[in-house]
């Protein structure tokens, strides 16, 4: 059988890679992955999955960040020119993205769960020659959003997973729950689908990324470590406009307001128990040389190793925020629109994964762990599972490269993606 889960896998090489190319092509934001959401059901509906859409996938009130109801509405008018059945945008309707999918095998035997993230980034994606998917004619087609994070990659895996799940139903036992999970990208969508019950139960759990640091295809960490919690901050100073000749003194400076609380952000002590961070991403504000600006807009997020630690800087931060609006005499609005967990990989996942892939022909390399020193919202399905006696792993797959995480050149080496189909489908065997 183990011979045989690689040459399943060898067979499947095209399509894994085409799956992943047409997805790369209709890149869309957390909860406008209207589209990627209709790709990822054509593809399940013919096999033997239960498929949950629409409002049974996540909680509506646990989402963070959803986007306003306009943008909401032009993409789901993309989407339906794109070919989106009316059917399915109405279960979609107002973000409600992604994709539950439940195999049975009708044996008794344990629950098995693995999440795969869909959604893409706010980025321009580059055009030129020097860049594999616009070289090859695979780049996103939307503009203004684009897989610079391997999402596609995963969706992609996902798949591959449930093809391999419904091939092998026969040998296994028990139940398999796929996550293809909206919003990702600012740690937005994760504690929704929990708080919709859909880790309830589960025994084992399994999720992983595609690159994180250069590393040769062939390589698969066994999980990731310190996972940072963070939490994602949208702030808004409001005060008074005003003619910064004539009556600068009737002006309420927001922008100054703003400004001062970014250097106060920066300004925080690191906290003694662990590795603690902040940034300001993001700042707007004014209009005019000649204008008082009543108006500035910051979008900040602060992380920790534990947290703990996180829960400190974000109300640090948000004292400051609060400061720097009263020193002004304007007012704050801020939101949470994201937050994530600390979390580990479980030891059971660290020991047992370099055993149960030892026998694949894509698996060349094992690393029992590595410090991931970021965030990802994956931590709130993580932590569910382990809280109730389960068992969790975060694996990396190795590949090198064309530019980091989040940038317009970025793209991995596809042979990675059969790395992780075939680190996913020796573990499930072994469960």
């Amino acid at each position: 059988m183990e011979t045989r889960i690689d040459d399943w896998i060898l067979e499947q090489e095209e399509t894994i890679q085409a799956w992943r190319r047409e997805l790369h092509q209709i890149a869309e934001v957390g909860f406008c992955e209207y589209e990627t959401t209709h790709y990822i059901i054509q593809q399940l509906e013919p096999l033997n999955f239960t498929l949950h859409t629409g409002r049974s996938v996540m909680d509506d009130g646990a989402r963070f960040g959803v986007p306003h109801a306009d943008e909401l509405r032009k993409h789901e008018q993309r989407a339906l020119e794109h070919g989106v059945p009316q059917t399915l945008m109405e279960k979609m309707k107002g973000g409600f993205t992604g994709v539950v999918a439940v195999l049975e095998t009708g044996r008794p035997g344990s629950h098995t769960a693995m999440r795969f993230d869909i959604d893409a980034l706010p980025i321009e994606e580059d055009t030129t020659e020097d860049h594999l998917p616009a070289k090859a004619g695979f780049h996103s087609l939307h503009n203004g959003m684009m897989h610079a994070c391997g999402h596609d990659g995963h969706t992609a895996i996902g798949l591959a997973n449930a093809h391999f799940l419904a091939t092998w139903k026969e040998h296994l036992s028990g139940t398999y729950t796929l996550i293809f999970q909206p919003a990702e990208e600012g740690s937005r969508g994760a504690k929704a689908i929990v708080e919709k019950g859909w880790l309830d139960g589960v025994d084992y759990f399994l999720s992983g990324h595609l690159g994180i640091r250069s590393q040769p295809v062939g390589t698969l960490i066994s999980g990731a470590t310190s996972i940072l919690a963070t939490t994602k901050i949208d702030a808004t100073f409001t005060g008074k406009t005003a003619h910064a000749g004539m009556e600068p003194h009737k002006g309420k400076n927001a922008m100054l307001a703003a400004s001062t609380a970014v250097l106060n952000l920066h300004g925080i002590s690191p906290h003694s128990d662990g590795e603690t961070r902040i940034n300001v991403g993001r700042f707007e504000a004014g209009s005019g040389r000649n204008i008082v600006p009543g108006d500035a807009v910051l979008q900040l997020e602060t992380r920790g190793e534990s947290t703990n630690e996180n829960a400190y800087m974000k109300t640090e931060a948000i004292r400051r925020l609060e400061g720097a609006a009263h020193m002004y005499d304007v007012t704050l609005d801020y939101q949470i629109v994201g937050e994530g967990l600390a979390a580990e990989t479980d030891a059971y996942y660290i020991e047992k994964i370099p055993v149960v892939t030892s026998s694949s022909r894509y698996v060349q390399t094992v690393k029992e762990s590595m410090a991931l020193n970021g965030s990802e919202d994956v931590t709130y399905m993580m932590r569910h599972v382990q809280n109730h006696g389960g068992k969790a792993s975060y694996m990396i797959f190795g590949s090198q490269l064309a530019a980091g995480h989040h940038h317009k050149q970025f793209d991995f080496e596809e042979g990675a993606l059969y790395v992780a189909v075939s680190a996913f489908a020796h573990i499930v065997v072994h469960n």
